[in-house]
């Protein structure tokens, strides 16, 4: 039979992936690619002196579920597209696929591939914070911008009540205060809800990544907006590390629509913290307000589209009631559930759970 291996060896050494077999009973590297020298720097001949290393290397959490991954598969089953982090010198992402065989002799290996994708997650890692930045920055401004104007409104208002006598011409500049205030508050509003909607309506796109790590970054932009504000901001994760597979960009909508409500609806001065504990399989993270706390009767009606549970923000701010019917499907998608605790004048907690990856 003709040998047509010799024909993909030029191929393979000048491809960035790095193909592997390691040996299970002897537990040594058997074979690797010579685009391992393309990988690592180092040509494939020593991969033997550069196997403990680089496992030293890998960060721990991505090496114990790489290892779970191939422990729980069958024989024979690809485990595809496992992340791994190397800390030597700069920081380096390798993506890995892997599967368990058996040679002619019965002799278990494991055969792979293994990808430099350092270029492609750096550009996804800025891209994801860029997001969240903007995202938090949307809601803050929107804050900041209409709560002046939601102000000048209530003067206007205010002056037409204690001047009944005015002339008509005082009156309808009061009046045309009154409507250029909420019309400008209505823009600002809509930008923000537009921007959320066409966000959200992108397809789900999970990973595996830290909540707690993620959600530390995105309440960063919160707490730098204080002043501003004139809200406190608390975060408080009580596991870190926390893995589970989740749409990043996906989760931002949520966690920002559940800030957003509660800078709504908490007056100055007022505190929002966001938590994240493990429940059993889920992980949960929560965001509390000491704001006005929502009706009775309408907490049944919260998470309908179009829901008659909206209603304007303590500055003014407008609703789509859309936010929530959205957010709750966002959540399900990811196999969670949402739900929430309040009662008027003591606050609203929200409670989102997403399946957990284990410890």
């Amino acid at each position: 039979m003709t040998d047509y291996l010799p024909l993909f060896r030029s191929f393979l050494a000048n491809r960035s992936e790095v193909h592997f077999a390691y040996d299970l009973t002897a537990g040594r590297v058997a074979y690797v690619s010579e685009a391992y020298a393309h990988l690592t720097g180092d040509p494939a001949s020593h991969v033997q002196e550069d196997w403990r290393l680089l496992q030293a290397a890998i960060h721990p959490d991505d090496w114990e579920y790489l290892r779970q991954q191939v422990a729980q598969a069958a024989p024979g089953t690809l485990v595809e597209n496992v992340e791994l982090r190397v800390a030597r010198g700069p920081l380096q992402w390798l993506l890995v696929s892997v599967q368990q065989v058996a040679d002619a002799k019965g002799q278990p290996f494991l055969v792979g591939a293994v990808r430099d994708i350092t270029a492609e997650k750096n550009v996804a890692l800025n891209s994801e914070k860029f997001t969240t930045k903007k995202d938090a920055t949307l809601e803050i401004l929107s804050h900041d911008l209409a709560g002046p104007l939601a102000m000048l409104q209530q003067l206007a208002s205010h002056l037409q009540h204690e001047l009944p006598e005015v002339s008509p011409a005082i009156r309808n500049l009061l009046n045309l205060m009154q409507r250029t205030c909420q019309q400008g508050t209505d823009l600002i509003r809509d930008f923000v809800d537009a921007e959320f909607l066409e966000s959200a309506s992108i397809e789900l796109k999970t990973e595996r990544a830290d909540l707690a790590t993620w959600l530390g970054q995105a309440m960063q932009e919160y707490q730098q907006s204080e002043q501003l504000t004139r809200l406190h901001f608390e975060y408080m994760p009580q596991e870190q590390p926390l893995y589970a597979h989740f749409d990043i960009n996906k989760l931002q909508q949520v966690l920002n629509n559940l800030v957003s409500n509660a800078i709504k609806f908490t007056p100055d001065g007022g505190y929002i913290r966001v938590s994240l504990a493990r429940h059993g399989e889920y992980a949960r993270f929560t965001v509390a307000d000491t704001g006005v706390g929502i009706p009775a009767e309408l907490q049944p009606l919260l998470f309908d589209k179009f829901t008659r549970a909206r209603r304007p923000g303590l500055r003014g701010e407008k609703t789509t009631g859309l936010g929530m019917s959205v957010i709750q499907t966002i959540v399900s998608l990811h196999q969670g559930r949402i739900w929430f605790e309040s009662s008027e004048g003591q606050g609203t907690t929200m409670h989102v759970e997403v399946p957990a990856l284990p410890a």
